[in-house]
This record gives structure tokens, sequence and C-alpha cells, in this order.
């Protein structure tokens, strides 16, 4: 009831004659990921109801929304950037003076890392360090669970491997042979109250369907992590995983051209663990982008409010005060 509920508020919200046409024509990416596409609906709805905008969204990925801007100057907003996807492309564009970075869309990123289920760390705390798990093999059933052959997570994983000479502790290390048996084996012990210990990464649904401790490695050194990312590396060292940074770009001409408009989108951070959260649900609920969108904005008022100026809050006063 309170999806549908939800659902007819957004088309309330939607009725001609809401907005007012403050802002021009907008283009903004959606990228082909789920996240993203929540990300791209919930910037939408309100650069269209709050700011009057006529908002156009492109379907792309990473690198030709970049090569898009370099080549064409469009599209006007490239969300959900992964800067460590987007590379060189991408900063060579920021000293060009073709785009702006905004603000970080996730908070406090692209999270990665070493991971037990919370119920565990509740019953053991020393669990929470390594040298916790390695002194205690058994309470994180002795095994790890890596990542498939041929991730970049999984070259970083077999140097901390190696640095750390895990298996000689007794922990096992298991390969999985594809994403959905790395997810599943987590699912599978979770809903057993059995003991697991691997590699995860987020926003993910599971990182926002199951309560997850991240095991610290120690401090994050940035050589360290760079080495780890090289198979061939001689010498590998022990290193946390660092968040990727994920970014909200506009062109230059567009924050020239809607300088309200590029402030919301500089002031938009969703938090990570509510993005996995968000994705959860969705996932849970069999439900669309948009449904996910409609679920965000209905819950998270306060959060959302606070990226508008005045006379876009006042524009969306009705769904602010549900």
């Amino acid at each position: 009831m309170k999806k549908l509920a939800s659902a007819a508020l957004l088309c309330a919200a939607t009725l001609p004659g809401l907005a007012q046409a403050d802002c021009g024509e907008v283009s903004i990416t959606e990228m082909n990921w789920a996240s993203a596409s929540i990300v791209t609906n919930v910037a939408k709805f309100i650069m269209e109801q709050g700011y009057g905008c006529d908002v156009t969204v492109v379907p792309s990925d990473t690198v030709p929304a970049v090569t898009s801007v370099a080549e064409n100057g469009e599209p006007d907003i490239v969300t959900e950037l992964w800067l460590n996807s987007a590379g060189e492309a991408y900063t060579r564009l920021e000293k060009q003076g073709k785009v702006v970075r905004l603000g970080k869309v996730l908070d406090p990123g692209g999270v990665e890392g070493w991971w037990i289920p919370t119920y565990l760390a509740t019953e053991h705390p020393e669990l929470k360090t390594i040298e916790g798990v390695m002194a205690h093999p058994d309470w994180v059933g002795g095994r790890f669970n890596n990542c498939p052959d041929g991730w970049g997570c999984r070259v970083v994983n077999d140097n901390l491997i190696r640095a750390l000479d895990l298996e000689s502790s007794g922990i096992k290390v298991f390969n999985h042979g594809s994403g959905e048996t790395l997810a599943t084996s987590m699912a599978s012990a979770i809903e057993n109250q059995e003991p697991w210990f691997g590699y995860y990464w987020g926003p993910t649904i599971p990182l926002g369907k199951y309560d997850m401790t991240r095991v610290s490695l120690g401090e994050y050194k940035k050589k360290v992590h760079e080495a780890n990312q090289n198979p061939d590396t001689p010498n590998p060292g022990v290193s946390e995983f660092p968040a990727a940074p994920i970014l909200t770009a506009v062109t230059t001409d567009f924050q020239d051209r809607e300088p309200a408009v590029a402030d919301m989108l500089s002031k938009m951070t969703i938090k990570t663990a509510t993005m996995s959260s968000l994705l959860a649900w969705k996932s849970q609920n069999n439900a669309s982008a948009e449904e996910a969108t409609v679920h965000y904005l209905t819950e998270n008022p306060d959060v959302w409010s606070g990226w508008l100026n005045d006379a876009a809050r006042e524009k969306l006063s009705g769904l602010l005060n549900q």
C-alpha cells in the first residue's frame, strides 16, 4: 500500500503546470547499472519539478559518456561517474576546462573490502581486524571467499593474501567462478546464521540486504595499494581498500547556463549504504528504477530538501510535507 501511495504521490507531483519554465533543455546520462538509474531519476524529478527543466535522459556508460562530452560537449550532466573507470580521458577534460566536477554523488563512494556478518562481529569482536580473523580461523569458517578470475579485485586480493600469508593461518582461499556464486555464498551463510568471510563491494544488493561488518586491514597506504593492483608485483604489502570517488560532473557551459541547477547537483549526495539499502528494497519488491526513486524521495525528504534552493523547495513543499 505504501508503494502504491508513493506512486500516486509522484503522479500528482508531475501533473502539467506544477513546474515553471525557469530552466531550459537539459541532458543527463543514465549509466547502465541500477544505482546510476536511480540517481538519474532522482535528479530528473528534482530538475523537472523543482527547477522547471526540460530533461532528456541519455542511456550511456562511463567511457562513451566522457567521449561524447569531449567530442560534442554533450550531455550536460554526467552522473555516477566512477573516476577510477573514467581515467585520464576525464581528467584531461577538466584540465581543458570543458567539465567541472560538482561533488560526490555517493558518499564515501564505491566501497570494497573484506567482510564478515555482523552477528559474528558481535559474538567475537576480535574478528573486526584481520589479525583477529587469522588468530581464530574457525570462527569465520576457515575460508576466504575470493573474487572470480579476471576481476580487478582478484588481483588485489591475491596480493593481499600473499602479503598476509593468509593460508598459513588455516584459512583456505576459495576462488569463486562468478559474481553470482560469490553473492550466493554470502546469502546462504547468513540465512543459516553460519560463518562467512570474504570480499564484497558496494553499493550492491547484498550489502543493503545483509548486516555486514568490514574487517579492518589496517591503514590505507596509497603506494602499497597501487602496487597490489599489479599481478606481477614482487613484494605485495598490506593496505586497506580506499573508497572509489563517484562524481557528478557537468560541462562548464551548463554550469554557466544553469547555475541554480548546478548548485543543486553539487549538493546532491546519497550515502553509499543508503543506496545499497535502496537496491535491496528494489530487488525485494521487484520494483522499477522509477518506483525506487519514489521510495527514496518519500522516505528521505529531510535529506534531499537540503539540496534545493528556496524557490525549488517551495514548489516541492507538497511532497516534502507528506
